[in-house]
């Protein structure tokens, strides 16, 4: 056979069927289009901002000024209390943050020392702030003011130097750093001279110039954390160290004492200075209306453009845009206000010259006749009078002698080069995408008056050389296990997945890796994989699992000769690996770039199959057994206190950087969307699971209707639970998962219990998703969602599988949100992003869908009355008789009759909402107005859908599918409420179930068997598994293959007339036996031999499993995965207490809907009493004479209900910005051969090492940086949940 590999193959048979494996769904020029406009409009939204910011503090630096005209002297004190206002707002918006999260969040009391020394640093900061804007400045010239600012950077230059020093090693940006220094202590040398020098006597002067430099000097403490835990770090003074730790670990305390403190402090200068200045504060109550307007457009605008240049500048830096977006505009947006400033007077200046005709008159002059020779009472345009009032703070300086020009020139470009050089770090600094803010930025707090200085000199530094790469930004290579689950999927959808895992195969290869970011490994349960074939020792492999087999060969040998153009030559597939084990057996598959699949085939009269169980199989394989057991090797060995210390931290480590990929068997995704996934679990430490955009495949109107749903749920729902909370459901199809928080206490422990009350088969086994989910909220892990991250899966396209599927979700979903509401008050303690607020949400939430029916049926009562002339009250009633009559009958009928029955109602319903929705148009057009309440609704409504359509562009056609979910919402909100309810006793899975075939033999029932002879029959059938070609000693005696309880359909069994919907386990009969087996040489074979003969494109030679991991398998079947036998008894006892259980809740789900309905009908009946009356008026909102009149039980729930739609769609803007955030840094830190799908694989000629071992070490990390509980405080990238500390090993 191998000599057959290099042949060609036919030469007539050259044509290929080849399944797309490009990204067929992403539109990358739109995205790279968006990227360019994103990076342009920020880069120009900061330095735009941060002009105006700078331009305004000036403006009212200059109204302070003595001499001006805008603003009369005696209105001095008004300017100053606006610059106080600046200085202080900053402080203000931090108090109120770390407020918040002091409150809501961890936070710790500082020692004594750590509190007097930093109040001493604020001190020093809020002295010198006050003392240059309040004092100083107001006294000196406009291009001084601008300039001076840069001087803040001096002991940030010096410290700097400090700290490269105390680190001992050469960094190339010490002479920079030198420079920087010498350049504004020259700036200060020009500027001393400048002044001091105009009049050697003028001792007020004097003291202006010596506040200047002493002020900006001690504003240049505001930094010194920034190189304070460096020198720490560098230094073996313990008390600097516990210090720095201080600092770090008491963050929200220290900020709210800071704030107030600072706010005291500029009070207090602010309000002592102005009597020193012998001015009154009495003239602040009395402004005139001018200057008033005039103050606050400038304030406002300098407020404003302050705090939303800081955000835009985190916005650069999280988009990767360091450079072009953030450092060039500040450093540009310095000079441009020089230009701003300076420009404006030299040509008011030169006009006044030419308009006088030849006469001469120079600056002096200029200043003596018009500037200072003004009239003090102005009007008209106030842009001339500001033009002049700048010039007035020029006139001090003889701007006509070319040598005061260049000292000014001189310190002005000194102390602006010297920021540039001190900041020169910033434009080598390495991180990460959508780097958290305090990983960018050493402090909260940006400082008003000089907003591009405290951005850049805030940004945090770090020691960097030739040879050495800045550590806070790099992370520990990840581990990711891919782990996808199959049953009964079809062979397209197995070819999506194989797909998707070879993509991820080629982006990040094992063979000559180009990143060291993380490996990965895939992981395939297959359920029940296995038949008996008659005549055979062994089980064989069912029809689904050997078309797994077909499509790894088929996938492989495309992805291995894509490049192939003209003749084929025969698929060159390395020898693989196929493995039996205790559970049944595994396929190992060593992809073309050397990573691994690994398919476990379940049988599941060894193991215990279902999604749940493979999930708990994997989840102890990968994280018990090939996680921790190779550190309890070592602790086995004994080691001393130092190594034990040091082996917990290697576990807690790997812990914390290992993920779990959840896949379904049909998911299709690209490798970038893994990518977006990985980033938000490696940025934020507390983020347990996260998931990414679901989009359901197939076609006709079940698909489409599920199409619009799943857009409103992830625009709207799943945005407002990521901004406000968390998302309360990570679907399994596609989520990653953090190993540390699934192996926390009471989440994988608890995860793996065994249903054995009649809730747990509602809230563990229906949406097991959810529920681990809920486990990890419970916690206190994060669970996020990542709109970017896009993945593809096949939806039900059969009327009867939605509501089968529906039918599992719905109660699952009920009960495990009531789970978390009833814990409210514990979840809130543990989970910082919990709050009660969002608990209240969700209870509204939740209370919504519980009334649906009821409101559905209010809706089609309001139908009736358009359709029909009716009484509101004789509409309600008729409204409510058809919901009534199929509760009944899904009471008494079979479920498929009652789908059939929903699928009659569906089509009845959608007529009437297709004439409703006509009419309603119909009846706004008719009345000319649509300010009705009800037509505010549903324009509302429609502009909400429409507008957040407009913001997914990528995915905005779906919009066109609101019409068919619109007339399918009593459907979905009445008959399928209904349909689950009453089924919820049904805890089959319903969908993907296969039919026996017709006259297939059923197998008899057992006798229960002990637990020895359980043990015994899966030590026989593993045994005889592994002996399948000789005589077995399985099916020695009477002994019987066990029955897993968990597929016996108790329906059959009923005696009563009850209800006949009742049925307790998954319904999964016996395959269709296949029509067309291989020809076998003889009969005695087993599943090994069955693959060997399938195909000869890829050998599968035969391993053994390692002894340890063999007595894992075993140990792990008998503690929590045995297959469960039959059990009558239990069986009956479950049965009946799952249709108690639907008979209470349904009782009590049905009187809330019965009362509301009733509450209703007695509000119309006392309509005259008890009812809102509205005016009606037309679009001129001019009274029509009619009335609308709404009932307060309605309005109060539409109130509701549209607060809830309006927090979602702010929400959403929230979340698009920071989507569009991460994706342009995505886009922009990927290379161009990774971020769009390849058009061409080259065949890799290398091949593998034929010992490479699947169990090989992956903690293989070559960076040596470790998180540490100081250094990761979790902060969302909306800054929405920062603070929450996470304890991590050193």
């Amino acid at each position: 056979m191998a000599e057959n590999k290099d042949m060609l193959s036919e030469p007539w048979d050259t044509c290929r069927e080849v399944p797309a494996i490009e990204d067929e769904h992403t539109p990358w020029k739109m995205i790279k289009l968006l990227k360019v406009i994103s990076l342009c409009f920020v880069a120009v939204v900061v330095f735009g901002l941060a002009l105006c910011s700078k331009a305004s503090f000036l403006l009212l630096i200059t109204l302070s000024s003595e001499g001006t005209k805008t603003l009369p002297d005696d209105m001095r004190p008004v300017a100053l209390l606006c610059i106080g206002c600046v200085l202080i707002s900053s402080s203000v918006l931090l108090f109120l943050k770390s407020l918040w999260k002091a409150c809501y969040k961890t936070s710790k009391l500082p020692r004594k020392s750590t509190l007097a020394l930093v109040l001493f640093f604020e001190f020093l900061v809020a002295m010198g702030a006050a003392i240059l804007t309040l004092i100083a400045m107001p006294h000196l010239d406009i291009v001084t003011n601008i300039t001076i600012l840069c001087s803040v950077a001096v002991l940030s230059a010096f410290l700097q130097v400090i700290t490269q020093c105390t680190a001992k090693e050469m960094n190339r940006f010490l002479v920079p750093s030198i420079t920087a220094l010498l350049l504004i202590l020259l700036g200060y040398g020009l500027f001393v001279y400048l002044y001091i020098t105009k009049d050697l006597n003028d001792t007020q002067t004097i003291i202006w110039v010596g506040l200047a430099v002493g002020g900006s000097f001690l504003m240049s403490f505001n930094w010194w954390e920034n190189y304070f835990r460096l020198i720490s770090q560098n230094n073996n003074s313990v008390f600097l160290k516990l210090l720095s730790k201080d600092v770090k670990t008491c963050q929200n305390i220290l900020n709210i004492l800071t704030s107030l403190f600072r706010i005291a402090v500029t009070a207090i200068v602010l309000g002592a200075y102005v009597p020193l200045a012998k001015m009154d504060w009495a003239v602040v109550t009395s402004i005139p209306r001018r200057e008033t307007r005039i103050i606050a457009i400038i304030i406002g605008v300098q407020l404003i453009s302050s705090v939303l240049c800081h955000w835009f500048s985190l916005v650069a830096c999280k988009m990767h845009a360091l450079r072009r977006c953030f450092i060039l505009p500040l450093y540009l947006s310095s000079l441009a206000v020089v230009v701003l400033f300076v420009v404006p007077v030299i040509v008011y200046y030169q006009d006044y010259r030419a308009s006088l005709n030849g006469t001469t008159i120079d600056f002096a002059g200029y200043c003596k006749e018009v500037v200072d020779g003004r009239s003090d009472n102005q009007t008209g345009s106030v842009f001339p009078q500001l033009v002049l009032d700048v010039t007035h703070t020029l006139c001090f300086l003889d701007m006509s002698r070319i040598t005061d020009i260049g000292i000014l020139t001189g310190s002005a470009t000194s102390w602006w080069l010297g920021l540039v050089l001190a900041t020169l770090h910033l434009w080598y600094l390495n991180f990460q995408r959508i780097q958290r803010t305090q990983d960018l930025f050493i402090r909260r707090l940006f400082e008003g008056p000089f907003i591009e200085q405290s951005l850049l000199l805030n940004t945090r530094f770090d020691i960097q050389t030739k040879h050495r790469i800045d550590k806070f930004s790099r992370f520990e290579k990840a581990m990711v296990y891919l782990c996808a689950t199959m049953w009964h999927e079809t062979y397209d959808e197995m070819m999506n997945i194989i797909i998707s895992i070879f993509r991820l195969d080629k982006y990040r290869p094992k063979i000559e890796p180009k990143h060291s970011d993380f490996t990965f490994e895939t992981h395939i349960y297959f359920d029940d994989a296995f038949e008996k074939v008659e005549g055979s020792q062994g089980n064989h492999l069912n029809k689904y699992a050997q078309d797994l087999v077909v499509i790894l060969t088929e996938v492989y040998s495309i992805f291995t000769n894509i490049n192939e153009k003209f003749f084929i030559r025969k698929q060159q597939i390395p020898d693989q690996k196929i493995i039996r084990t205790p559970y049944g057996g595994r396929l190992v598959v060593t992809m073309p770039h050397g990573n691994l699949i690994i398919v476990h085939f379940k049988d599941k009269e060894l193991i215990r199959h279902k999604k749940r169980w493979s999930q708990i199989m994997y989840l102890y394989y990968l994280l018990g057994w090939k996680l921790m057991s190779k550190y309890h090797k070592r602790w086995e060995k004994g080691l001393k206190v130092e190594d034990e210390v040091e082996l917990k931290a290697d576990v807690q480590r790997e812990k914390h950087n290992t993920y779990i990929l959840a896949l379904d068997g049909d998911t299709d995704f690209q490798p970038a969307a893994v990518m977006l996934l990985i980033d938000r679990l490696k940025m934020y430490p507390r983020v347990g699971a996260a998931c990414g955009r679901i989009h359901p495949t197939g076609s006709g109107p079940a698909v489409w209707f599920q199409k619009f749903e799943y857009a409103v749920s992830h625009w709207l729902q799943k945005t407002a639970e990521h901004v406000i909370g968390c998302v309360l459901c990570s679907p399994g199809c596609f989520s990653l998962f953090r190993a540390e928080a699934l192996m926390d206490d009471n989440v994988m422990k608890r995860y793996s219990t065994k249903s054995t009350e009649a809730s747990h088969y509602i809230q563990y086994d229906q949406g097991e998703d959810r529920w681990l989910c809920t486990l990890l909220l419970k916690q206190g892990w994060r669970v996020e969602y990542n709109a970017a991250s896009d993945a593809y899966t096949n939806a039900p396209e059969d009327f009867k599988e939605l509501y089968n599927q529906r039918r599992r979700w719905g109660p699952s979903t009920l009960a495990n949100v009531v789970d978390l509401l009833g814990a409210t008050s514990i979840v809130s303690k543990r989970n910082p992003s919990m709050s009660k607020p969002f608990m209240f949400y969700q209870l509204f939430a939740i209370t919504s869908a519980i009334l649906a029916p009821a409101t559905i049926c209010l809706l089609i009562a309001g139908s009736l009355t358009f359709v029909i002339t009716i009484d509101s009250n004789s509409a309600l009633v008729l409204a409510v008789i058809p919901p009534a009559i199929y509760i009944l009958i899904c009471f008494k009928v079979k479920s498929d009759t009652q789908i059939v029955i929903a699928g009659v109602m569906s089509i009845i319903y959608a007529f009437l909402m297709l004439v409703v929705a006509m009419s309603i148009i119909g009846a706004m057009i008719k009345d000319q107005t649509f300010l009705t309440p009800s037509s505010i609704f549903v324009v509302g409504m429609a502009l909400i859908y429409i507008i957040t359509a407009i913001m997914h562009p990528q995915e905005s056609h779906l919009v066109f599918y609101g019409f068919l979910y619109i007339i399918c919402i009593p459907s979905a909100y009445l008959l399928l409420t209904i349909y689950s309810m009453v089924n919820m006793n049904n805890v089959s899975w319903g969908t993907r179930e296969t039919k026996p075939a017709a006259g297939a033999v059923k197998q008899e029932p057992v006798a229960k068997q002990t637990k020895t002879q359980k043990a015994k029959n899966i030590f026989q059938r593993y045994f005889s598994c592994c002996k399948c070609c000789k005589k077995s000693d399985y099916r020695a005696g009477e002994v019987q293959a066990p029955v897993n309880q968990e597929e016996v359909i108790i329906e059959a069994e009923q005696a009563e007339p009850g209800p006949q919907n009742t049925i307790v386990w998954d319904e999964r009969p016996n395959q269709e036996p296949m029509q067309a087996e291989p020809d076998f040489s003889s009969l005695s074979q087993c599943f090994v031999t069955q693959l060997q003969n399938m195909s000869n494109d890829m050998q599968l030679r035969e391993d053994s499993l390692d002894k340890e991991e063999e007595e894992f398998f075993i140990e792990l079947q008998k503690k929590y995965l045995e297959p469960l036998q039959d059990d009558k008894e239990r069986q009956k006892k479950i049965t009946n207490d799952l249709r108690e259980l639907r008979n209470k809740i349904n009782f009590a789900f049905f009187i809330m809907n019965c009362l509301w309905l009733v509450a209703t009908f007695t509000l119309q009946l006392l309509q005259a009493s008890f009812s809102i009356r509205l005016p009606k008026v037309d679009l001129n909102l001019e009274d029509t004479g009619e009335d609308v009149t709404i009932d307060p039980i309605a309005f109060m729930f539409i109130l509701g209900f549209a607060t809830s739609v309006v927090i979602q769609f702010l929400t959403m803007f929230y979340h698009r910005i920071y989507t569009l955030i991460h994706y342009v840094a995505f886009l922009d830190t990927e290379n161009r051969e990774e971020k769009i799908a390849p058009s061409k694989w080259l065949l890799d000629e290398k091949k593998l090492d034929e010992s490479d071992s699947i169990y090989e070490d992956t903690n293989n990390s070559t960076n040596d940086s470790t998180v540490t509980e100081d250094d990761y405080e979790f902060e969302s990238d909306d800054e929405f949940y920062e603070d929450v500390e996470v304890t991590l090993p050193v």
